[in-house]
């Protein structure tokens, strides 16, 4: 019986939890199983061919995996994570 579930996986996950996850998906499409997932994960939107779409303004239109904000803004932070708490945590960066 086929059937559709909705769930936002990574919610619990720790990141090594995720990538066992990402794992587990792999080998369940090896038999034929599809999924539709709702995630913030740039982990689990990494995985090789998947079909990634933002819904903004209204709007569900296909991204890329480096345009995702998630993947932005992770990225950012840990290219430079002193930086990005200065910024974050400083109420007058430019004084």
């Amino acid at each position: 019986m086929d059937s559709i579930s909705w769930i936002e996986p990574e919610a619990p996950l720790s990141p090594l939890r995720q990538m066992a996850l990402l794992g587990q998906i792999h080998a369940m499409l090896a038999h034929n199983a599809q999924f539709i997932i709702a995630t913030h994960s740039p982990i689990l939107m990494a995985y090789p061919g998947a079909r990634l779409y933002a819904f903004d303004g209204g709007t569900i239109q296909p991204i890329a995996y480096d345009d995702t904000e998630h993947v932005r803004v992770t990225r950012a932070f840990l290219d430079n994570p002193k930086g990005a708490l200065k910024h974050l945590f400083d109420p007058h960066p430019d004084d």
